[in-house]
């Protein structure tokens, strides 16, 4: 199920790059601003805004972050200031504001539950932090999601890394975002790591979340977008399959826009 990308990546790169200047010169704004977390998503996205030669801000947000994650973030970082002037970056380490938040909010004993909506928490409060430094430097906040994430399965977390003004790279698979990665050159640690959220405070992978690879699931949403069901699918791919429609049926919620009950005429 290993999925080559076929964009062209340099067409690809001055589309988007076009695409983002546009916009933020229509909406009279200084530039970008990207929360940095060693992946390639990121990556990719702070690299294609330093591209307009708008001001782009680098934050990093740890929150009792793997140090090489760390790493990765400020080998990119430090990469992308030596060939764009106009990036600059900031670091706001959250690791405090995190723990004083578990001190007022109940456990309620669940601790699958309690895990899974600390790990969200971590990623809201990263949302937080770079609407401050998007409102005290007139920047837009660059989503990092790609196709298979925010329209497949929707792992992102719901007004956290979802939580945007826009999103450059929402129309790429990941395929596609590691094709675009290795065309503008950002770092080789970050291509090669396996994809995690970083939001568990431990070494799980974005595949052990899942129960499928990047790959597995482009094919499946590809199969799914083009009509296609289970019946003549391998075993590993009925699996792969029902992961992908039970995480895109679940995580409906975050795709559609927010139910707004309407209320009759007769009744105003």
């Amino acid at each position: 199920m290993t999925k080559k990308s076929t964009v062209q990546v340099e067409k690809v790169n001055s589309h988007i790059v076009n695409w983002l200047k546009t916009y933020a010169e229509n909406a009279k704004v200084n530039g970008f601003v990207v929360g940095i977390s060693g992946g390639v998503d990121s990556a990719v996205t702070s690299t294609l805004c330093a591209q307009t030669g708008l001001t782009t801000l680098c934050v990093e947000m740890p929150i009792h972050q793997a140090p090489s994650q760390v790493n990765r973030g400020r080998e990119h970082i430090e990469q992308l200031k030596k060939r764009f002037p106009n990036v600059i970056n900031a670091e706001s380490d959250l690791t405090s504001v995190f723990e004083e938040f578990k001190k007022v909010v109940p456990d309620t004993g669940d601790i699958d539950k309690v895990n899974l909506s600390l790990a969200n928490t971590r990623a809201r409060l990263r949302m937080s932090t770079l609407y401050y430094y998007a409102g005290i430097h007139g920047l837009l906040v660059a989503g990092t999601g790609n196709k298979v994430e925010d329209f497949g399965v929707g792992f992102y977390t719901k007004y956290g890394d979802g939580g945007v003004d826009l999103s450059p790279i929402a129309d790429l698979m990941k395929s596609d975002v590691y094709a675009l990665g290795a065309f503008l050159k950002i770092p080789t640690s970050i291509l090669e790591a396996s994809p995690t959220d970083g939001l568990f405070g431990d070494d799980r992978t974005d595949e052990d979340q899942l129960g499928a690879s990047y790959d597995e699931l482009e094919w499946a949403m590809r199969e799914d977008e083009s009509g296609k069901t289970a019946e003549n699918f391998t075993a590993r791919e009925q699996e792969v399959f029902k992961i992908y429609k039970r995480l895109n049926t679940n995580n409906q919620h975050k795709m559609n826009a927010i139910p707004v009950c309407l209320i009759p005429e007769k009744y105003k």
